[in-house]
């Protein structure tokens, strides 16, 4: 009797053995299952690499700015690099930060390539055409000219920026001796998106040959920023005294 029951403790012993094994077998195939499943859902769900940017942020001659480009798909962390140079003044990071202060006003297109960290990476890339625009602009309405014994003229100043600034405009006429005369001075605030507000100017001036300047000059406190410009006559202007 003692033989059978350790002949039936043996064969018991077997097939708990096999069970655990056929168990362990089946848990491992549903893990396996799990983990394709898995692997497929992620990769699906990365879609594909995309510059989501439709054009990059405003841009103002001579004021700072930071702005994110944003991207989907892949396999972050993404890598920004540009195909070509940035204007003056404007970079961008390899985590995708464009920052800066543009160095002066113009249009530009830049190329903006992003890649990601998948093996094999890839990459994207995307063209953007942009305008910076002029902070403060000056430039002459009605060139100063001679009439008679008088210099007369205007100017157009431009305010391209996103903030009110004080403007300060001195006009003068420059001897050859050196000596400055005011034809016209102008200091008031002006508006964001005001564009050619006209400033006239002119005086009776003695004879003489006579260089005019005319500079604006825009303080903006909620910046500490000041902006500049300056317009001169390509020469003198001649004033004669009739007899």
């Amino acid at each position: 009797m003692g033989k059978v029951k350790s002949t039936d403790s043996a064969v018991g012993g077997s097939g708990g053995i096999l069970r655990k094994l056929t168990l362990s077998a089946a848990l491992h195939s549903v893990c396996l299952g799990l983990l394709v499943i898995f692997c497929v859902t992620f990769v699906l769900g990365q879609g594909p690499l995309t510059i989501q940017d439709a054009a990059l942020p405003p841009l103002v001659a001579g004021e700072q700015f930071t702005a994110r480009l944003h991207a989907t798909g892949g396999a972050p962390p993404y890598h920004w690099f540009t195909d070509g140079p940035l204007p003056d003044g404007i970079n961008l990071s390899i985590d995708g930060v464009l920052s800066g202060r543009p160095a002066k006003s113009g249009a530009f297109t830049v190329t903006i390539i992003l890649a990601d960290s998948g093996h094999p990476s890839q990459k994207v890339q995307k063209s953007f055409q942009a305008e910076i625009a002029t902070a403060l602009g000056l430039e002459w309405l009605d060139a100063p000219k001679v009439n008679n014994d008088r210099i007369d003229g205007s100017v157009a100043v431009t305010n391209g920026s996103r903030d009110t600034y004080d403007l300060t405009v001195i006009v003068e006429a420059v001897a050859e001796n050196g000596r400055a005369t005011a034809l016209g001075y102008q200091h008031f605030p002006l508006k964001p998106g005001t564009k050619n507000f006209p400033i006239t100017f002119g005086q009776t001036l003695p004879s003489g040959a006579y260089v005019i300047h005319a500079d604006a000059v825009a303080e903006i406190p909620a910046r500490k920023n000041i902006l500049r410009q300056r317009l001169q006559t390509p020469g003198a202007l001649h004033i004669v005294a009739t007899p």
